[in-house]
């Protein structure tokens, strides 16, 4: 007599094989969907902004603010989610952004750069906690032997959000309802994409504080910090991850302006680049989460992540600043861009691993990274867009990159003895800092 598989195993069978835990599927669409709406403002709140008369000093100010919130919040979410379980971590995340949203869609009319600080500034709390919360539930709960390809997946929906379709979606939005109400539809996103992954996903380690229960509320949180400089190399990570991202996030300071007024490339046209610099990175973020798992962790950020972005950072200036408003080269270009900044994915992975026996500090730290690089591109394009340009801006990027590919050979794994399976083995073979089976 055959059985008969039902839909329900054959489907999580199918999210088993490609990286995805069975038991947060719900949360890696709810995510996707927060990071849209987060996403909605990312390439063109600056020239907005501007347009209604806030100074561009000011306006890399407020971004800056935010990524110093966003740091903290950051830092917080995995020494939350130790204390109170990644799920809490989510909730209080998706209130701060809501709430915060609303006040400041409240200020903006006003043009009051005071009030539009405060309230812009402290949202920053917000997406770290629900999305570095989820990270943490990622990482309890997926085997080692997953965790490259897991993450993988974490960060294909947060990009895949934030910025890719949430610029594409405000590239449709803002010719056809404006960009103030195109805020108002970003906030239903958000409570749209939090309710999905905090109502649907049961998976119960989330629900539950991570650490021993004898263990102090202010000895973890104080854990989390101190781990940075108790081991060098989870504060070495921490520095990588900062600055993985910073470009990103001052990007989108002053691209916007660069491509629109330099380059004379349209509103809409910029925000469909955005999109597909974006929609290119959540593609290779699964792939480099597979190459990492199957050539080392260590050597994939350092030579497609470090390296491959100091190059492409470089040929995104010089390329566009030779093909002006070029729509083919550009496209290439920020898809090239894309790419390598998904070689960095394996640090989600390696970060934990680095430190097994203190994982949610280590996670903490590497949300520290993740947060600080929303505060340093900003600063760096506050600092020196006004003596250095563009192009000292993009210089001062590329070699920020070429000193994070340096920094990991300090990130090697801890040498085990447990089993390896043997797909992991064979990859062993190739490089040390590949991950055990159990670590």
């Amino acid at each position: 007599m055959s059985v008969t598989q039902s839909p329900r195993n054959s489907v999580t069978r199918l999210l088993d094989r490609v990286g995805i835990p069975p038991a947060l599927s719900w949360g890696f669409l709810g995510l996707l969907i927060f990071m849209i709406g987060d996403g909605v403002e990312s390439g063109y709140l600056s020239p907005y902004l501007l347009d209604e008369g806030v100074p561009k000093e000011q306006v890399a100010l407020l971004f800056t603010v935010y990524g110093v919130t966003a740091s903290i919040a950051a830092w917080f979410s995995g020494a939350l989610s130790d204390l109170w379980g990644p799920r809490r971590v989510m909730m209080l995340g998706l209130g701060i952004w809501a709430a915060l949203q609303v006040m400041f869609l409240v200020a903006v009319p006003s043009g009051n750069v005071p009030l539009l600080m405060i309230t812009y500034g402290l949202r920053g709390f917000g997406y770290p906690l629900f999305a570095y919360g989820f990270l943490v539930w990622v990482t309890a709960v997926t085997p080692k032997r997953r965790l490259g390809s897991a993450v993988g997946w974490f960060w294909f929906a947060f990009t895949g959000g934030l910025p890719t379709l949430g610029s594409l979606v405000a590239s449709f939005t803002v010719p056809w309802v404006g960009p103030y109400p195109t805020l108002w539809g970003a906030l239903a996103l958000v409570l749209a994409g939090g309710l999905i992954a905090l109502l649907l996903v049961r998976e119960p380690t989330g629900r539950r504080r991570l650490v021993p229960a004898g263990e102090r509320p202010l000895a973890t949180l104080l854990g989390s910090l101190t781990i940075i400089w108790r081991s060098p190399r989870i504060g070495t990570g921490a520095l990588v991850r900062a600055i993985n991202t910073a470009a990103q996030f001052g990007f989108l300071v002053f691209l916007p302006v660069y491509f629109t007024d330099t380059l004379g490339f349209s509103l809409q046209s910029w925000l469909q680049l955005l999109s597909a610099m974006f929609a290119t990175n959540i593609f290779f973020n699964l792939l480099f989460g597979l190459v990492g798992d199957r050539i080392g962790w260590q050597r994939t950020v350092a030579w497609f992540g470090g390296v491959g972005c100091a190059i492409t950072t470089l040929l995104l200036y010089y390329g566009t600043r030779a093909g002006g408003d070029n729509y083919p080269l550009a496209l290439a270009l920020v898809c090239l861009f894309g790419a390598t900044l998904a070689g960095y994915v394996p640090l989600s992975a390696l970060m934990p691993s680095m430190a097994p026996e203190h994982k949610g500090q280590a996670m903490s730290a590497l949300n520290l990274g993740a947060g600080a690089s929303a505060f340093l591109g900003p600063a760096i394009v506050g600092l020196f867009l006004g003596p250095l340009g563009v192009q000292g801006v993009m210089w001062i990027f590329a070699l920020l990159y070429l000193a994070s590919a340096g920094l990991t050979v300090f990130l090697a794994l801890p040498r085990t003895a447990a089993p390896r399976t043997p797909a992991v083995a064979r990859s062993v073979a190739l490089t040390t800092d590949v991950p055990d089976a159990t670590v």
